[in-house]
């Protein structure tokens, strides 16, 4: 069965809107893994206008399933790394006035950079991951540069879902193929929902993991974190 990631960002942005601790993002996080959710991610970005870098230190303390920390890998990022020691580093091209990632890395472009901090990524025992676009040319230099995974990003998919869900999921099915014939991994993420979840899931066989933080947690609004949790992971299931 394919990993689910919660990502608790959302969380830590309604904290934030008020100051103090409510909701208490430390708790929800281990209230989530209780739930059943497999894995918990967040993106500790420099304005810290969600998740702070202390939260990330915090929560690596009571992340009992698999702790996958995302970020633009600057030296911010890397101090995190070192001290939080997550099971998994996702690496995004997203600038520091970036409002969400919406694209993946151009490898090519940035191939000495990101060999660069996959080694310190590796010297650290973290499993690197890097978050690419469903293009056969980013996946072949993903595996040149030795990464163990890839995070594919959705957004072009769940955008397409509605119009024509067969051709919005076709270039994932492909590159997914060829991304484990080259050893990687394969996870996956942006505007994932329970609307699409499913479709992606049964055509994308190779799925290892999923991370959703937007759309579940406007999901659990409506009908708790913890039945939230357990529609996402029914929409997972071979």
């Amino acid at each position: 069965m394919t990993r689910l990631s919660v990502n608790i960002n959302k969380i830590a942005t309604l904290r934030n809107a008020r100051g103090g601790n409510m909701p208490n993002l430390i708790q929800f996080a281990i209230d989530c893994q209780n739930f059943g959710a497999d894995g918990i991610t967040v993106h500790p970005r420099p304005d810290e206008r969600h998740v702070t870098a202390s939260d990330a230190l915090d929560l690596s303390l009571v992340v009992a399933q698999e702790y996958n920390i995302e970020g633009y890998p600057d030296e911010r990022y890397f101090k995190i790394l070192e001290k939080a020691k997550p099971a998994q580093a996702t690496l995004v091209p997203d600038g520091p006035h970036i409002l969400t990632s919406s694209e993946g890395w151009d490898i090519q472009k940035n191939f000495d950079f990101l060999k660069e901090c996959l080694s310190k990524i590796h010297a650290l025992g973290i499993r690197s991951s890097l978050f690419v676009a469903p293009e056969l040319k980013q996946i072949e230099q993903a595996a040149k540069l030795g990464a163990h995974c890839i995070e594919l990003y959705t957004g072009p998919y769940a955008y397409g879902y509605s119009q024509d869900r067969i051709a919005a999921v076709q270039p994932y099915a492909l590159v997914s193929k060829f991304a484990v014939e080259c050893g990687l991994g394969i996870n996956a993420g942006h505007d994932l929902s329970l609307e699409n979840l499913r479709f992606f899931k049964q055509n994308v066989q190779q799925l290892k993991e999923v991370s959703i933080g937007h759309a579940l947690i406007s999901d659990a609004l409506y009908y708790g974190i913890e039945n939230t949790i357990h529609l996402y992971k029914r929409c997972l299931i071979d």
